[in-house]
């Protein structure tokens, strides 16, 4: 067992191998304050036949007595859907591993990381990816490691690596880096709306902060790791692959410059079909092969096309963005809509309002959060003209979903401003290329059309990245050809002013300060122009909700008053609910509000509040019913829930010698308010309110 130890934020990190899970290929037990994670690497050995890619599964998983909390639903288990949570953790942990297994590497290879221990302050998401990549690098699995990962805070003004949960909730800035000691690999996060130059100095201190932990990597592979598997080189037929280049080239030149994506793609099959057809006596039983040979040849083609020729595959300069048309109001009984479409990507965005108890309520072993602004997005099918069964959201649309969310949230009214739940739904109705970006000013769009009082309107860009040697090309709003082809990824949502969310994925073995900051810059000018098309459409929020928008009317009532509203078991203000139709939130300062759609439903709720709230006015007569009779007076209940005493000489404007002479149980009698006392007990008089009539 071999266990070593360093310091991050002035807490204990460590990584242990050697004790648990021995039966793995590597195995790390994690540390870092008193959040505890295990991470398994496990590959079957061989590759499956017909299998040319990597067969990579990472799944994070929590357990809820790690906080010492039993799961709440109805099997007290943790169920078998990962929570969002666990689908974007898991997806944190395979972007930077996956390019760093060597090519030709196609064994099935498992990832398993399970939080044992949650410590209250220490987020287990970055523990996991560097606990990843030790288990890997301590295994026989090939792995290009180590790399590790650190999320980046900024307190006032000073970057922390790895701040508690309590820094991060005063931090402007929530970004996590992963990387080597040269390269950055990934990054995801979100900011304040801060600077480009900002956004960059969080970005390269968090990849300084990773160096102790690659060395503690690299001492524990030298103390315990084993040798490496032998990956299978494949034979190359130089010659065939020759011969299939020679036939193709000068055609699939042309087809991958065809400037629409569906007649580009059939181009390119009838091509590929075309290719085989011709060296199918010469070369039989190699549709495979030649399927790959073209799949290389159009890579090389295409960035050849952009290095050389400066040249982008559908005729663009590198600056440019695709045409962009938008427009609100699509739906007519939804809250606000909007359909935005740049180039050939297309999102319809939806916006909904509901009522505080519309908020997702998510439970985790960190605890109970609730949500009162959530984006759903949805990469349907017939986007990229496939067929495939609907079953559900993938973990691609969730993480593009939450990257939307969070280049949004910043915008949002407080919910003490704002008290309406707010939902966001996306659907791709097409997609060539960064339809999370769109889905980002479809949004904006959607919630200035429902009225939504947003604080400023956002809008992404995806950017792109070609390095040949010493060329080097940025491309802004890139293709999906581009993305795949080329060597970065680059997401950046924001304002006009600065950067709310950004996404970034390298596929290359490293990416220069001066690379990153002039992308970073090249999408502030994409970022700018899209903003201008957007504003052409709607530039402010509508004055006024939608008409099919829940109405809010707050009351405030007195605390002491909110028992009387709910009523013993919520038998009142579930009657006012059933009753009317509307929704009603109650918090303990007093404050109510009522969510109609209907003015009478609203209108007849508030009588009915009122009338269960209402408190006594000292001078003013009610219509009270005698409830009690003692020997000294009667208690007469003048509202529900509230009586006061009518003294035996307050009853008649003569002497009276028995209450019971006068009022009965039950008896309806007309009373004044003529003083309540600091206990807050009703003085009545039926003397003064005979006299007053």
């Amino acid at each position: 067992m071999i266990k070593l130890k360093t310091q991050i934020n002035d807490m204990a990190l460590s990584l242990e191998t050697g004790r648990l899970a021995k039966q793995s290929n590597g195995a790390i037990l994690a540390s870092l304050g008193e959040t505890v994670v295990l991470v398994t690497a496990v590959t079957s050995g061989k590759t499956r036949e017909g299998i040319d890619y990597l067969p990579l599964m990472v799944d994070y998983q929590e357990r809820f007595y790690g906080s010492g909390r039993i799961p709440g639903n109805y099997f007290r288990r943790e169920i078998g859907r990962p929570s969002e949570k666990e689908t974007l953790t898991s997806r944190l942990i395979d972007r930077p591993l996956r390019p760093r297994f060597p090519k030709g590497y196609a064994f099935d290879t498992q990832i398993i990381a399970t939080v044992l221990s949650e410590d209250a302050e220490v987020d287990p998401d970055v523990v996991a990816i560097t606990a990843a990549s030790a288990a890997l690098c301590v295994s026989d699995i090939p792995f290009d490691g180590p790399i590790a990962g650190v999320r980046v805070g900024r307190v006032e003004g000073g970057l922390i690596a790895n701040p508690t949960r309590t820094q991060l909730s005063n931090s402007d800035l929530n970004i996590i880096v992963a990387g080597t000691r040269n390269t950055i690999i990934m990054v995801e996060g979100w900011s304040a709306v801060l600077s480009e130059q900002e956004v960059l100095d969080a970005i390269f201190f968090g990849q300084e902060s990773l160096t102790p932990l690659l060395d503690l990597q690299d001492e524990l592979v030298e103390k315990s790791g084993k040798p490496k598997i032998t990956v299978p080189v494949p034979d190359v037929d130089i010659d065939f692959t020759d011969k299939v280049r020679e036939i193709a080239r000068e055609k699939l030149l042309a087809a991958i410059q065809i400037p629409f994506k569906v007649e580009r793609n059939e181009g390119i099959r009838r091509l590929k079909t075309e290719v085989m057809e011709a060296l199918a006596e010469e070369y039989p039983g190699r549709e495979q092969q030649i399927s790959e040979c073209m799949n290389g040849l159009e890579k090389d083609l295409m960035r050849t096309l952009i290095t050389k020729e400066k040249r982008r595959i559908d005729g663009r300069t590198f600056e440019e963005v695709r045409p962009i048309s938008c427009s609100v109001g699509e739906l007519p009984r939804t809250h606000g809509s909007a359909v935005f479409t740049r180039g050939e990507t297309q999102v319809l965005t939806v916006a909904t309002l509901g009522s505080s108890e519309d908020e997702q309520r998510i439970e985790s072993p960190a605890g109970q959060q609730y949500k009162h602004f959530m984006l759903h997005y949805n990469f349907t099918p017939y986007s990229v003209g496939e067929v495939r069964p609907l079953r559900g959201p993938a973990r691609r649309d969730i993480g593009h979903g939450i990257l939307a969310e969070r280049a949004l949230a910043g915008v949002i009214p407080p919910a003490d401003d704002f008290s309406y739940t707010i939902r966001i739904v996306a659907d791709v109705l097409e997609s060539n290329g960064s339809s999370s970006m769109a889905t980002v000013c479809g949004g904006s769009l959607a919630m200035m059309d429902a009225g939504i009082p947003i604080r400023d309107m956002v809008a992404g860009v995806a950017m792109g990245l070609i390095k040949e040697n010493d060329d080097i090309i940025i491309l802004s709003d890139i293709l999906g050809d581009e993305d795949h082809m080329g060597d970065m990824d680059f997401k950046v949502a924001g304002t006009e002013e600065g950067i709310a969310a950004l996404q970034m994925d390298i596929k290359i073995s490293g990416i220069s300060r001066d690379i990153l900051g002039k992308a970073l810059m090249q999408a502030k000018d994409a970022r700018r122009f899209i903003l201008s098309r957007m504003k052409e459409v709607i530039d402010h929020p509508r004055k006024d909700l939608s008409q099919y928008a829940p109405k809010i009317i707050t009351l405030n009532i007195n605390p002491d008053k909110i028992r009387d509203l709910i009523g013993p078991g919520g038998k009142n203000i579930r009657g006012i609910i059933a009753e009317t139709g509307v929704k009603i939130d109650v918090n303990d300062s007093g404050e109510v509000n009522i969510f109609s759609s209907s003015g009478k439903a609203a209108e007849d709720a508030i009588k009915r509040v009122k009338d269960l709230t209402k408190e006594p006015v000292v001078g003013e007569i009610y219509l009270g019913t005698v409830k009690k009779i003692m020997d000294f007076g009667a208690f007469v209940e003048i509202m529900p829930g509230t009586d006061g005493l009518v003294h035996i000489s307050q009853l008649e404007n003569r002497h009276v010698k028995n209450v019971k002479d006068v009022v009965a149980e039950g008896d309806e009698v007309r009373v004044k308010v003529i003083g309540i006392d600091q206990q807050g007990r009703i003085k009545l008089s039926r003397r003064a309110a005979m006299n007053d009539e």
